[in-house]
């Protein structure tokens, strides 16, 4: 069952490499298990890629980033009580 999206290509691949995709391939052809471990490796590397990202993301302030968002706070505090009185 041949798929219309591969595309032939040639590259070169590690003796130790080539013998792990021969012992493992359980029925399937080279190519196919090729694939399947290519995928496995994309999918790994784009969940490390995004656990940076949120990493990142979620990092702690900076001191300066930290003195802003507490000032914020606090003027927001202010305002909320000359709202009640």
């Amino acid at each position: 069952m041949r798929n219309d999206n591969r595309k032939a290509k040639s590259f070169t691949l590690e003796r130790s490499v080539v013998e792990y995709i021969a012992h493992t391939r359980a029925g399937q052809s080279a190519s196919e298990r090729v694939n399947e471990l290519l995928k496995r490796a994309i999918a790994q590397e784009e969940e490390e890629r995004l656990a940076m990202e949120a990493r990142a993301f979620f990092r702690e302030a900076s001191p300066e980033e930290g003195e802003e968002s507490r000032a914020f706070q606090s003027a927001t505090r202010r305002s909320l009580a000359r709202d009640e009185d």
